[in-house]
């Protein structure tokens, strides 16, 4: 789990992904390197682990994106042909974008959760991360379904793939390009030009609510009572980050009513999503407004000033699914990364989206 009081854990059952994958033929390789306990509780810098930062495939001097920091670098270095990771609120698209692979943030239930880390038991979800978004869906496809012991998994409809491969409806997140950098918006723009070629785009505003208020307080109050018997005993001082050593404490000061308040957003935000969406296939943002920052820098500012983390929080809330797909490199050769978020169910439609836009943009001069 990236967390020193954790280092010497083993475990006597397979986690109910690792078995589907088994099942499917999967070899297991390697485990990998993850920002400790999920990266759930505020950290600011790359090497939140006792395993040290997690560094970028395409410039080891710069960070790897987290949570999932190991799956990310991993795929991109062509190490493993796909990777596992699980995804609160950005873990999984985020390296997945900085290392420049695609990364798949499925509906909440729809993958089961058994015998993998809690963080928040009503946002956590696991999804694949690969050099395709053939190859996510395939891994996907074979980690989906019901499971008696994850009973979110239950309600979850069951993963359908869509053949489309044209004649799609996007929603552009209005303002989704404030305040990214150069290269990302240049490159979200090429993007915007290619979508319209596979059909219609049409900007639109979110419903205006709280999301990643709402998101916030959830994180914070489920992942300190996932984490009780270590604060009980006294275990944070152990944690690297500074910032996660407190933020553990923290969570316990989240008073009852706040959360039940969250929950209650949660409720209407997923309403009001649903209806938002419901006329397009995906809405799309820039999956990050920056490129990968050094290791040597602390990253507090970094994410700041874009709606597109407005994307990742009510998505999140609202288990909605997501991917992100590779769009181009920026002046030092960093990746950036295009998103495609749609109705919780609609995985097989957002990834039908997503290789259409892949297929596109690697036909283009240069991009293959």
């Amino acid at each position: 789990w990236g967390a020193a009081p954790f280092r010497d854990r083993t475990f006597d059952a397979d986690a109910a992904v690792v078995a589907s994958l088994a099942e499917a033929g999967a070899v297991l390789v390697a485990k990998l390197a993850t920002v400790e306990l999920a990266g759930g509780f505020g950290y600011n810098q790359p090497d939140a682990a006792w395993t040290g930062p997690g560094r970028n495939a395409r410039d080891p001097e710069r960070w790897a994106g987290g949570s999932s920091s190991g799956s990310g670098a991993a795929v991109a270095a062509g190490l493993v042909p796909f990777a596992l990771g699980s995804e609160t609120w950005g873990s999984i698209t985020n390296p997945a974008c900085l290392n420049g692979v695609v990364g798949v943030r499925p509906t909440y239930g729809l993958v089961s959760r058994r015998g993998a880390m809690a963080l928040s038991w009503t946002m956590d979800k696991i999804g694949p991360l690969a050099r395709s978004v053939a190859a996510s869906r395939t891994v996907l496809a074979a980690i989906a379904g019901a499971d008696p012991a994850d009973q979110t998994t239950l309600l979850a409809r069951p993963f359908r793939p869509d053949e489309r491969r044209a004649g799609f409806r996007f929603a552009l997140l209005r303002g989704a390009a404030a305040g990214v950098e150069p290269e990302v918006a240049a490159n979200f723009q090429a993007s915007l030009d290619l979508l319209a070629t596979l059909g219609d785009v049409e900007e639109i505003d979110l419903p205006d609510l709280p999301y990643d208020e709402a998101a916030a307080i959830v994180i914070q109050a489920e992942a300190a009572a996932a984490f009780e018997e270590l604060i009980e005993a006294g275990e944070p001082r152990r944690l690297t980050a500074p910032e996660d050593r407190y933020g553990l404490l923290e969570g316990l000061t989240v008073p009852a009513v706040d959360y039940l308040r969250a929950l209650r957003v949660r409720r209407v935000a997923g309403r009001a999503l649903d209806a938002a969406l419901a006329p397009y296939d995906a809405i799309v943002a820039p999956t990050q407004p920056r490129v990968a920052p050094p290791l040597a820098e602390p990253f507090d500012a970094w994410a700041e000033g874009s709606e597109t983390r407005s994307l990742g929080g009510a998505g999140n809330l609202c288990g909605l699914p997501a991917v992100t797909v590779p769009n181009g490199t920026g002046s030092l050769g960093l990746p950036t990364g295009l998103e495609l978020m749609g109705r919780a169910g609609a995985d097989g439609t957002v990834l039908a989206a997503a290789e259409a836009f892949e297929r596109a943009h690697t036909e283009q001069p240069g991009n293959g």
